[in-house]
């Protein structure tokens, strides 16, 4: 990996650091202040009522007790909140950093759809015994491009797809859904899970986790297996 795609993806995870940090001041900031005028707007009804209390029925003393511990109570819960915050964007900066360091490198990731990169896609699924396994790879509408038909081994078994659909065609580079199905000696069918690999081209850091992109393929950083050269 060239100096300046390690220096970009520094300035990437700085600025993930930096953005969430400042999000997470403003929101706690913006809390606090309103709880502030809250307080402020409390403090002035206990002075006027007490100014103005009956003296031969005194208000309680306890019951204000009480919510001024209250308010404090709030006031730390909100800097707590805040605090968690930066928290997890730091921790999600790490993970950007982290998931970039895999740009250019070969993946094994969890996924019912493979990456065609180059023409080129490669799938793994395991099978306790040699079996008969059907590859289907559709397209995004549903369309079933290839149909492949073969017998297992024992154990990981890989197998590759020269992005060419059954008539010959070549069709570009993309997701597509692939589905493997075994059967068994009874000719019942399961459909099988499978593994892809592909070469990590990118990373995306959304509300639902970071997001590795293998070509057009993005899958959570959860889902990665594994990462070679």
């Amino acid at each position: 990996m060239s100096l300046a795609s390690v220096t970009a993806q520094q300035n990437t995870a700085a600025a993930a650091t930096t953005a969430g940090s400042t999000a997470a001041s403003q929101s706690g900031n913006v809390a606090l202040t309103s709880l502030s005028a809250n307080f402020g707007d409390f403090l002035q009804m206990l002075m006027t009522q007490l100014q103005n209390q009956d003296p031969t029925s005194p208000m309680d003393a306890n019951q204000f007790t009480s919510e001024l511990v209250e308010f404090s109570s709030v006031e730390q819960q909100i800097n707590t909140n805040s605090s968690l915050t930066q928290l997890i964007q730091l921790t999600q900066a790490g993970e950007v950093m982290q998931a970039s360091a895999m740009t250019g490198k070969h993946v094994t990731v969890s996924s019912d759809h493979v990456p065609l990169q180059n023409g080129q896609g490669t799938i793994q699924f395991n099978t306790p015994t040699a079996v008969p396994i059907d590859i289907a790879i559709y397209d995004s509408n549903g369309n079933k491009l290839n149909d492949v038909m073969m017998m297992s081994v024992s154990g990981t078994n890989t197998w590759s797809w020269n992005g060419k659909s059954s008539s010959g065609t070549t069709v570009p580079d993309g997701s597509y859904q692939v589905v493997v199905t075994a059967a068994n000696s009874s000719g019942a069918t399961t459909t099988l899970p499978t593994s892809v690999i592909g070469t990590a081209t990118g990373v995306l850091s959304q509300s639902s986790g970071i997001q590795l992109e293998l070509g057009a393929l993005s899958v959570n950083f959860s889902q990665v297996q594994s990462v070679g050269n």
